[in-house]
C-alpha cells in the first residue's frame, strides 16, 4: 500500500472544530487529551455541539481546575455527557462530588493498555500537538502519559494542531499520516501558577534534604512548592530525574547544575517524564530541548523500568496518614491533576531498587492549623497507599521510616510526626484502637518538638555516623545498644554490674523532652534500620540548672571520636536551652573520660568525692589556656 505524501494529506484533513466535532456519534467514548495538554479549542467546540449527542462518555485523567473540561463538568453543563475520570483520590471535595460515581481508580502504568487491549474501547480521541515538522512528525508535547496509547487504540484521531505547544523530543510522536483530522488553532497552553508557599514545606524540605544522597535519581509530585524543591535539592551534585511531572522547580535545579542526568544507570544524560506542568518559561525550556525525552506512561511509571535506575527516590506529597501509616491523596484546590496516581507505581519501583527510597511528605496540619492531617484512621475513602508500600515519611517535626515496624511502632512514630496539639489525643485513640498496650504511656519525647537542627551526619573512617536526638522508635535500638556493650562499659556508664535493660529501666534515657533532659545518638546503618553506636545524654539538676552528662560508645567504635561529638553538641544543646553547664561523675581512674571532658572550650573543675571523680563546667566561664584546663 502506498501512502500519500504527507503535505496532501495534512491539507486534506484540515477542518474546522465544528466539521470535526459532526464526525462525532451520539453513544461514543471520546478520549479528551490530558493535563496542560488539554486540548481547549476542541472541549469548547464539543460542549457547543452538545444538543445532538446524547450519552456520551469522556474519558480523561482527572484534570486542572482551570481546565475547559474541569470547569464545564463541576458547573453542571455536561447533562448529555458522563466524564470518566481515572483518579485516585476520594472526591470528597464539593467540585467533584458529583462526578464520584464515574471516577476510575487505576495506576497510571496500567492505563495505556485499558486501551490498547480495548478492554475501554476508545471511539474518537481529541489530543492537542504541535505543527507538523520537515517529516510530517507532530509532538504530543507537554502531555504524552496516556495520549499516545489512546491514539493508537482511537477509531477516530481528531487533533487541534498549536503552534505554541512544544516540539518534546522522545517517544512523544504522532504523523500526520495517522490522523483522521486536524483542526488548526493558536491558543495559550493552560498553565500552573506559583503554588502557593507556606513554611511546613520549607521546614520539610530541609529533612528531605538529608535523605537524598548525590548521584540520586529522583521522582518529584505533584505539591511541593518550587522553593521547597530548590532548598531540599539545591546543595546536591549529579542528581537525574525520572518523573511523571517536570515542574518549574526541575528546570530550575537544571539551570543551577544540579541535575545532570549522568549517573542515573539508564537514560543516562536524559531527563525523562510523561509530562510538563507549570510555567511558559517551563514550555520554552522543554522545546527542543535534546536533554530531555518524554515517553509514555506505561514506560516512564513502570515499576520494573523505575528500578533499574541507580538510587531512586520518590518524593510525594499526601492529604492525610493513619496511625498505621495508610496515605491519603486528594485533588488539591489548584491542581486535581495531583490525584492521578502515579505515586504507587513509583514507590514500588524505588522499593525495587537496592537503594532506593520512597518520601511522603505530609504537612502535620491544614493550612490554618485547625485539623491534624495525621489521624487514628482515614475515613474519606481515598487511601491511595496501602500500609504495606509506606517507609520513608516527614512531617515538619520530624523523620520516620516505618518499613518492617509494627504497629506500635508505626503508631509511635506518626504521632511524633503530628502537631504537639494533636498528639495527646492521637496517643489514647491508638490505645482505644488496639494499637498500642495499655501499659504504653505518652512520653515527654512525644509531647515535645524534635530538634531536627541537632542531626549531622559524619564520615568517620570511611562509614556514615549520624548523630541526632533519640526518638520515640528508638527504644528498642537504645535497649539493644545497652545489651551489647562490654561487661567493663556497663560498669562505668551505670556504676554498677547492670545486667537487664528493660524499658522502665532506660526510661530516663529514652523519654526526653529536648530541653530539660536530652539525649543524642549516634547511628550506623540505613535510616530507620541504623545501628545504635553511642549514646550521650543530658539531665537537668533543676536546684542548680546543670545538667548531669553520660555516655556509652560501643567496643568496636571506641577512640574514634564519637563521645567527643556527642559531648560537644550536648554542650551546645543544653546552652542554647538555657542551661547554666555540664557535671558528670567518673571512676577517678576513668582517664578517657577526664581527658574528653578537659576538652571542652569552659573552665573545667574536678573534684574528688569519695569513689567518684565530679566534673563539672560552666557555660560563662571560657577555658584558660593552662596546662591544668587543657587536661594535659
Amino acid at each position: 500500500m502506498t501512502s500519500n505524501y504527507w503535505p496532501d494529506e495534512y491539507l486534506q484533513k484540515r477542518c474546522t472544530a465544528r466539521q470535526a466535532m459532526e464526525r462525532l456519534k451520539s453513544g461514543q467514548r471520546i478520549f479528551v487529551g490530558t493535563s496542560c495538554g488539554e486540548p481547549q479549542h476542541l472541549v469548547y467546540s464539543l460542549v457547543n455541539e452538545a444538543p445532538h449527542l446524547t450519552d456520551i462518555e469522556i474519558v480523561r485523567l482527572m484534570s486542572l481546575e482551570n481546565s475547559p473540561l474541569t470547569r464545564l463538568a463541576t458547573q453542571g453543563k455536561f447533562e448529555q455527557f458522563s466524564i470518566r475520570s481515572i483518579y485516585q483520590g476520594s472526591a470528597g471535595t464539593r467540585h467533584l462530588e458529583a462526578n464520584r460515581p464515574f471516577i476510575t481508580p487505576m495506576n497510571l502504568s496500567a492505563v495505556p493498555n485499558l486501551f490498547k487491549k480495548r478492554h475501554l474501547p476508545i471511539n474518537a480521541a481529541l489530543i492537542q500537538t504541535s505543527p507538523p515538522d520537515d517529516f510530517g512528525w507532530m509532538s504530543l508535547g507537554i502531555s504524552v502519559d496516556v495520549g499516545l496509547a489512546a491514539v493508537r487504540a482511537a477509531d477516530l484521531v481528531i487533533v487541534q494542531v498549536n503552534p505554541q505547544m512544544p516540539r518534546v523530543l522522545g517517544h512523544s510522536f504522532i504523523h500526520v499520516n495517522d490522523v483522521d483530522l486536524v483542526v488548526e488553532k493558536d491558543e495559550d497552553l493552560l498553565t500552573i501558577e506559583q503554588l502557593p508557599e507556606f513554611e511546613s514545606a520549607h521546614k520539610i524540605a530541609r529533612l528531605i534534604a538529608n535523605l537524598i544522597d548525590d548521584g540520586s535519581t529522583f521522582q518529584l509530585g505533584l505539591g511541593a512548592t518550587p522553593k521547597a524543591i530548590l532548598l531540599a535539592l539545591s546543595e546536591k551534585n549529579d542528581l537525574g530525574v525520572h518523573t511523571q511531572f517536570i515542574v518549574d522547580g526541575i528546570m530550575d535545579l537544571v539551570s543551577m547544575g544540579v541535575i545532570t542526568n549522568k549517573y542515573k544507570g539508564l537514560n543516562d544524560g536524559k531527563l525523562v517524564a510523561t509530562n510538563a506542568v507549570g510555567s511558559r518559561n517551563l514550555y520554552e525550556f522543554v522545546h527542543d530541548n535534546p536533554s530531555i525525552e518524554f515517553s509514555p506512561a506505561d514506560y516512564v511509571n513502570n515499576p520494573v523500568i523505575i528500578g533499574q535506575h541507580n538510587k531512586m527516590v520518590t518524593i510525594n506529597m499526601v492529604m492525610e496518614m493513619d496511625l498505621t501509616g495508610q496515605a491519603a491523596v486528594d485533588a488539591l484546590p489548584h491542581n486535581y491533576f495531583a490525584g492521578v496516581s502515579s505515586m504507587l507505581d513509583f514507590m514500588r519501583g524505588a522499593s525495587a531498587c537496592p537503594e532506593g527510597k520512597s518520601i511522603l511528605m505530609i504537612p502535620s496540619t491544614s493550612m490554618d492549623g485547625k485539623i491534624s492531617r495525621i489521624v487514628p484512621d482515614i475515613k474519606s475513602g481515598g487511601v491511595v497507599v496501602p500500609r504495606t508500600d509506606v517507609s520513608y515519611v516527614v512531617s515538619e517535626y520530624g523523620a520516620v521510616n516505618l518499613f518492617g515496624k509494627n504497629l506500635q511502632e508505626r503508631a509511635t512514630a506518626m504521632i511524633s510526626l503530628a502537631h504537639p496539639d494533636f498528639r495527646n489525643e492521637l496517643f489514647e485513640r491508638a490505645k482505644e484502637l488496639g494499637l498500642m498496650t495499655r501499659s504504653r504511656q505518652l512520653s515527654e519525647s512525644l509531647r515535645s518538638v524534635y530538634p531536627a537542627g541537632l542531626e549531622e551526619t559524619r564520615k568517620i573512617e570511611g562509614r556514615s555516623v549520624t548523630f541526632r536526638p533519640a526518638k520515640p522508635v528508638d527504644d528498642r535500638r537504645i535497649q539493644e545498644h545497652f545489651y551489647n556493650l562490654e561487661k567493663r562499659d556497663v560498669i562505668a556508664r551505670f556504676f554498677y554490674k547492670k545486667i537487664r535493660f528493660l524499658r522502665e529501666d532506660v526510661k530516663s534515657i529514652i523519654e526526653t523532652d529536648y530541653v530539660r533532659n536530652l539525649t543524642l545518638v549516634a547511628l550506623t546503618g540505613e535510616f530507620g534500620f541504623g545501628s545504635v553506636i553511642g549514646i550521650g545524654a543530658y539531665m537537668l539538676e533543676p536546684e542548680k540548672n546543670m545538667a548531669e552528662v553520660a555516655f556509652s560508645v560501643s567496643k568496636q567504635w571506641q577512640k574514634k571520636g564519637i563521645a567527643g561529638i556527642l559531648l560537644h553538641k550536648l554542650a551546645e544543646a543544653a546552652k542554647d536551652n538555657g542551661i547554666a553547664g555540664l557535671v558528670a561523675y567518673t571512676d577517678p581512674f576513668n582517664t578517657g573520660m577526664i581527658k574528653l571532658f578537659s576538652e571542652l572550650p569552659y573552665k573545667v573543675r574536678k573534684k574528688r568525692e569519695e569513689d567518684i571523680m565530679v566534673l563539672s563546667c560552666r557555660f560563662a566561664e571560657p577555658a584558660e589556656n593552662t596546662e591544668d584546663q587543657s587536661g594535659r
